[in-house]
């Protein structure tokens, strides 16, 4: 009976329970549209408040630009943390912050103005982290404000996603070359006067715990369903006897091997599901640290609608670098023609406000480990080969204030000849093979800076040049400043100017003048006063006293009757000669010559002679070096901007004597400009071919001096040579130092090491030495920005002057490049020079008249 009660009561209750859920079944049916009304309020009540929290979030930004230096080459180890630096600014924010905005994006973009710029954009709380980077100082993060673009026609978009399994992994791409190359290939030839315009976003977010850990659990269990369906599969195999084809079951009844088989009866045990490894299944999502979520916008724009499309393309392709077994690809689907995709409606606008917004949209993006992704999380390297475009590097145009500098291919095809501002441009170096263009391009140079009516000197020892440039020279604004002196002339009909080292008619300060022709001829000669303090004595005294005369004479209105350097030997041999000299003199200066020159050994006063009568003993130098007034003055050439043509002797002992009187005096003049205000020391630049025969002797320091000394008093230097390391090291130290140009032709590894060494780039020796004819590399300084190594054809006169050639002119430019300099042929220069010791004398006489008790003083000279 207490059985029955209880069962019945059991029932009953289990009634009751069966009906109440019936009847809220009932009532959820009745009220089903409430709920679904109630829970799409909350849907999106919650969305919209997760995306106004985000739009205010993302509303404030931190922008830096990162600004490579040339020597940057980062290691694995500095991008992994500058990778875990932009993870940590991406998560960066207030609590409330949601998840789809806690983003850092990396921006490159190329508009044709600059060849890819890397950008970092980040919430506003993560600007202490932007503002240092892992990369050290060779990486310089300079904060920017929003990019203002302009309105382009033709707009085309692009959203990479990775496609491949969870788990699986992009294409391990090395550091070397950059991993970005592709990318900058792809935007090398974007035209900013075409409207072009290339930008790829890359937005990084934190991996979410929970969201690994669901992709985790999503991929385990997609292998073991894979493994279970093997093992079914295997089954199905072993006990496939029955369903066999006819032939095989015959081949299994006369093979005796299948006679002694399992017994027949005997259960076969079906195969189990093998064993799943999470590492192996998991892969990249094994490893929490360095995950995160990853999507990539592309757009391009530009005004012609074709060029836009295909540099989509483009990218598209580079960055195939990263397929492996998971790859890179676009989103969308192609119909025909019609390509459905982020351009199109209804996606178009998600698209917009993801680009302007940085949302990430968890649904559309993937997850990537920062190694797969190393190459954008860092901006161009030293090893990237980035495109020299137009805006970085001007092209020259005749009339502005530009140096011509070399051919230049761009990545488009299109072949322009590049050129530095005038300002821009203070020091070069070239080197190379000889005949391999170098005088070529300096000859282009020098007319162009002739034509932008700057001054210039060119000192070219083989004589040839001015014949080669004359057609391009022969311009009435340059007729009348146009100077040459040629001292390779050998019939007495030919024109010669002269320079009178001690010439004091542009009323110079004499102890300037003084100082310089002593420390030339000291400096050459290798005097100083450890070893020659008597011959430096001697040579000081006699200069002084012979400028003291000049300085006389020129205020007596007869410069004519000037004294030559040629006058310092009869001033220590010839007693009445020297008693009319000192009698000229102050006090202070004459008591030397009373009181300690009789005393010196005669055989002393070799040592200052030899190299005096070495120089007279050339016709042609005696006539240039011993002529009372001087057509040659390098201080007034540079301060009217004149172009001069300078053709030395040789390269022998006594020429270089001569050259250094030549490059100590533009260093003498260079200096003396002190007295003008800075700004009318109009540049002057200084072509110097032939450095090596340049560099000898006194020169060896006078050219250093110049590079260092010069530039803030208007000097440049450009010089020439075959063999860099054979210029003395001062002067190879000294231009390496600052050159704003370096270029090199062919040659041997060992002459060319000395230029590449400086380029911290690919360009290796056997690079440079394997170049054709004419052809260079270079780096350039435009804008105080080290450009190159670029590899430029050398410019020819014929191609970029051509149109400026005046031959019939060239005999009128040669007559005036004289006339200006007051040259007369060499016979007269000659007759001149020899007897301009008897119009000295004759000054002096009058001024110191002799009589009885003077010869006897003359006597005591003696």
């Amino acid at each position: 009976m207490d059985t029955y009660v209880t069962t019945a009561g059991a029932l009953g209750t289990a009634a009751s329970i069966v009906d109440t859920f019936g009847s809220l079944a009932r009532w959820g049916l009745a009220s089903a549209w409430w709920l679904a009304l109630v829970l799409g309020t909350l849907v999106i009540g919650w969305e919209a408040l997760q995306y106004r929290l985000a739009a205010r979030a993302l509303s404030e930004r931190a922008r830096v630009e990162m600004v490579p230096s040339a020597t940057f080459e980062p290691s694995p180890e500095q991008i992994w943390r500058q990778g875990m630096l932009l993870v940590r600014a991406a998560g960066s924010g207030p609590w409330w912050v949601p998840r789809r905005a806690r983003t850092v994006r990396l921006r490159l973009r190329a508009d044709g103005t600059r060849p890819l710029t890397y950008r970092i954009e980040a919430p506003a709380s993560a600007h202490a982290l932007l503002a240092t980077t892992a990369y050290g100082a060779r990486v310089h993060a300079k904060p920017v404000g929003p990019i203002a673009d302009k309105h382009r026609q033709h707009v085309v978009r692009a959203v990479l996603t990775l496609r491949g399994k969870p788990g699986s992994r992009l294409r391990e791409v090395p550091l070397e070359p950059d991993p970005l190359q592709p990318l900058i290939d792809a935007v090398a030839d974007l035209r900013a006067d075409l409207g072009d315009l290339a930008e790829v976003c890359v937005d990084l977010s934190p991996a979410s715990r929970w969201h690994l850990a669901v992709r985790r659990a999503q991929g385990m269990r997609l292998a073991r369903e894979e493994a279970r369906r093997e093992a079914q599969r295997e089954a199905r195999w072993l006990t496939q006897e029955s369903t066999d084809p006819l032939p095989v079951t015959v081949g299994k009844l006369l093979d005796p091997a299948e006679w002694r088989g399992a017994p027949r009866g005997q259960l076969v045990m079906s195969p189990q599901p093998r064993r799943v490894d999470r590492e192996t299944v998991l892969g990249k999502l094994a490893e929490g640290a360095g995950l995160v979520r990853v999507q990539i916008l592309v757009r391009c724009a530009s005004d012609q609608a074709d060029r836009a499309q295909a540099r989509l393309a483009r990218i598209n392709a580079a960055m195939d670098v990263y397929a492996g077994p998971s790859r890179l690809a676009s989103q969308g689907w192609s119909l025909g023609p019609v390509r459905i995709g982020p351009d199109r409606w209804p996606w178009r606008p998600r698209f917009d406000e993801r680009w302007r917004q940085a949302l990430m949209r968890p649904a559309r993006s993937g997850w990537a480990h920062l190694e797969e992704i190393a190459g954008l999380l860092k901006p161009p390297t030293a090893l990237a080969d980035l495109p020299l475009l137009e805006s970085e590097m001007p092209t020259y145009t005749l009339g502005e204030d530009l140096l011509p500098q070399g051919w230049y291919r761009g990545p488009d095809g299109r072949e322009r000849l590049l050129a530095t501002h005038e300002d821009d441009t203070l020091f070069e170096v070239q080197s190379g093979k000889a005949g391999w263009g170098k005088t070529m391009r300096a000859q282009v140079q020098a007319v162009a800076s002739a034509h932008n009516g700057r001054g210039l000197a060119f000192v070219d020892p083989h004589g040839d040049s001015l014949t080669d440039v004359a057609r391009y020279l022969a311009h009435d604004d340059i007729m009348g400043r146009i100077a040459v002196f040629d001292l390779t002339v050998r019939d007495d009909s030919a024109l010669l100017a002269c320079w009178n080292l001690l010439d004091m008619s542009g009323r110079p300060r004499p102890y300037e003048v003084s100082a310089a022709v002593v420390d030339a001829i000291a400096a050459s000669l290798g005097w100083d006063d450890a070893s020659a303090p008597r011959a430096l004595t001697i040579l000081t005294k006699a200069v002084e006293a012979l400028v003291c005369v000049n300085t006389l004479a020129v205020a007596a209105g007869v410069p004519g009757q000037q004294a030559t350097v040629f006058q310092i030997r009869p001033l220590l041999t010839d007693p009445a000669f020297r008693y009319l000299v000192v009698g000229a003199l102050d006090p202070e200066a004459r008591r030397w010559w009373i009181g300690a020159f009789p005393d010196l050994p005669k055989d002393g006063l070799g040592t200052v002679l030899n190299p005096l009568e070495r120089l007279g003993a050339n016709p042609v130098i005696r006539a240039f070096l011993g002529c009372p007034v001087s057509g040659y003055d390098i201080r007034r050439t540079m301060d009217e901007s004149q172009v001069v043509w300078i053709c030395p002797p040789g390269t022998g002992p006594t020429d270089r004597l001569l050259i250094s009187l030549l490059v100590r005096d533009f260093l003498r003049a260079g200096l003396s400009r002190r007295d003008l205000p800075e700004g009318k020391r109009h540049p002057f630049r200084f072509y110097l071919d032939e450095m090596i025969s340049l560099d000898g002797g006194g020169s060896s320091t006078v050219l250093a001096e110049i590079t260092e000394q010069l530039r803030k008093f208007g000097g440049r230097l450009h010089g020439m040579t075959q063999l860099l390391h054979r210029l003395s090291p001062t002067t190879r130290a000294a231009l390496l130092q600052n050159a704003s140009c370096l270029s090199t032709t062919a040659g041997s590894v060992e002459a060319i090491t000395p230029v590449t060494t400086q380029w911290a780039s690919s360009i290796t020796p056997q690079d440079a030495a394997g170049l054709e004819r004419w052809w260079h590399y270079a780096s350039f300084t435009v804008a105080g920005k080290r450009l190159g190594p670029l590899q430029i054809r050398g410019p020819e006169l014929e191609e970029v002057f051509g149109r400026l050639a005046k031959p019939s002119r060239t005999q009128g430019l040669l007559r005036a490049a004289h006339a200006n300099t007051g040259a007369r042929p060499l016979s007269e220069q000659s007759a001149l020079a020899a007897g301009q010791e008897e119009r000295v004398r004759a000054f002096l006489t009058g001024l110191t008249p002799t009589t009885d008790n003077q010869n006897q003083e003359q006597e005591h000279f003696a």
